[in-house]
């Protein structure tokens, strides 16, 4: 924590309400541009759990176990997380119009493979390589509004970013439903190439060139890291496939002891660490990377048992899955901008608590209400409410994790909030898989291998007990967002929040 009365409190608050670099240019236009390409990487996570059963039916119908094909997101979210600290501080050393303009032309190409795909395993790599260009354009946009926008303008900044989010949540599901529906799940990934277009040209001509930064890159930190997440990730897949050998616990175990090397390497290194730990000085900074990590954890979690749900047991197409995701979208996409311009004038945790119970909540409901005899109209009220606890959730975060960094900083800062969310979704994205499969052997026994789960509903002797499974895996994300809950409520109301709203900020738009 970073007590005000020394001076690096003071060099805190004075970063904190220092103007944005390039003050005499509107930064709007460049953050429309950017948003293009932070909205793609949002869909292309959301449409691919709406398009799961269909993937499944054509590249892995011989198999009743879910987590093969959960590795379409999780190789993504795995080959987007590790590289995220290096990106970042590349943004600062090339500028993030550079780093970025290159992520989208790599995701955009890696997005034209996916679809041509004619296995599992090569669909699998490809969305490694989505995620490896997701990684390059993630830490630039942030970096842009940290250091284009002052202080006291990033909430308004960031609630357009929240809101991209809750927009992503509607038109991914919904996009997905119809393109698998209409033409096959190729065609999820085939759309991405005219947005990519059209993103790149826009960014190309509204995103500044900023100053650059001289850096050296952690190598050895970046090795590091990537062995840790990938032994803990695998092992967290597939320990339920391999009956959780002690070979598997053994792997999360040298996982979770290369982390920890890691992190003792980066206190160690003189120079330029991969993560700069002087940052978590900031007691909001460090928060915030705690609590994103339970919200990402909740994001890629969440909506897998529900789609399996609603198409496996109740029959839905998934354009039909879809459109219950629709008041969760409208609700999140409509108030994440006025959560954004509230933040910028009050407490985060006024926002944030009542925001993540409200998911918490929502998550609950959900497992409630996941069986066979419950309307499917029904379904839409936890989505609302969900909506609604979303829009006081990613917008605030990331306003409160960035608001004190300094510019050379702003591309290491991102890094690090966006690898812990992602690590987040990762763990999350493995853990589901891993626990709706102990689920289904819990309350299906022998029906969990003999079921066919690749596609279309299933039969009534085996709908309770998946029904159940899918239900009680549901909690999962519930009871983590809570241990987010707890962790903000130790954040601090950041100092530009206490200077009053100026009229500049209020016309932002």
């Amino acid at each position: 924590m970073t007590d005000p009365s020394t001076p690096s409190g003071t060099a805190t608050r004075a970063a904190a309400s220092a103007p944005a670099e390039t003050p005499e240019r509107n930064p709007w236009p460049a953050l429309w541009a950017l948003v293009i390409g932070f909205f793609m990487i949002l869909v292309d996570t959301t449409i691919v759990s709406v398009a799961n059963p269909a993937i499944k039916a054509a590249l892995d119908p011989d198999t009743n176990n879910l987590d093969n094909v959960v590795w379409v997101t999780s190789a993504y979210l795995l080959a987007y997380a590790v590289p995220l600290l290096i990106t970042g501080r590349l943004g600062d050393r090339f500028g993030p119009k550079r780093v970025y303009l290159v992520g989208l032309a790599v995701f955009t190409l890696a997005s034209l493979g996916c679809g041509l795909s004619g296995t599992l395993e090569m669909l699998i790599v490809f969305r490694a390589v989505q995620g490896l260009g997701a990684s390059m354009m993630t830490p630039q946009t942030m970096a842009v509004i940290t250091r284009t926008f002052p202080a006291n303008r990033r909430g308004a900044a960031m609630g357009l970013w929240g809101a991209t989010s809750g927009v992503a949540m509607l038109v991914g599901p919904l996009a997905g439903g119809l393109l698998v529906d209409a033409f096959g799940w190729e065609w999820i990934f085939f759309i991405n190439l005219p947005v990519g277009v059209i993103g790149f040209v826009l960014a190309w001509m509204l995103v500044p060139h900023l100053e650059t930064h001289e850096h050296r890159f952690d190598l050895f930190g970046v090795a590091l890291s990537a062995a840790g997440l990938f032994l803990i990730v695998f092992g967290l897949q597939e320990g339920e496939h391999y009956d959780w050998a002690a070979w598997v616990w053994g792997m999360i175990a040298a996982g979770v002891a290369v982390m920890g090397l890691f992190i003792w390497q980066q206190f160690r290194t003189k120079s330029e660490p991969l993560v700069p730990m002087d940052l978590f000085r900031d007691r909001n900074f460090s928060v915030s990377n705690i609590a994103i990590t339970t919200v990402g954890f909740m994001a890629a979690s969440m909506s897998l048992p529900l789609m399996f749900f609603t198409q496996l047991a109740r029959g839905l197409t998934p354009t039909e899955s879809a459109l219950l995701m629709i008041p969760m979208a409208v609700a999140a996409g409509i108030l994440s901008p006025l959560a954004g311009r509230l933040l910028d004038r009050t407490d985060p945790r006024v926002l944030l608590v009542p925001g993540m119970l409200l998911v918490a909540i929502a998550l609950v409901w959900y497992a409630m209400i996941m069986n066979a005899d419950t309307p499917i109209w029904v379904f839409l009220l936890p989505s609302a409410l969900m909506g609604i606890g979303q829009s006081g959730m990613w917008g605030p975060l990331a306003t409160t994790a960035t608001r004190n960094l300094q510019p050379r900083q702003a591309g290491a800062g991102s890094g690090i909030y966006n690898t812990t969310r992602t690590i987040g979704s990762v763990l999350g994205s493995a853990a589901i898989a891993s626990f709706m499969q102990s689920r289904l052997e819990a309350n299906l026994g022998g029906g969990a291998s003999t079921g066919d789960f690749s596609g279309g509903q299933l039969p009534d002797f085996v709908v309770d007990g998946f029904s159940t499974a899918m239900a009680q895996a549901t909690l999962l994300p519930a009871a983590v967002v809570l241990i987010g809950v707890v962790a903000v409520l130790f954040l601090q109301r950041p100092a530009s929040t206490r200077v009053g709203w100026s009229a500049e900020a209020a016309s932002a738009h």
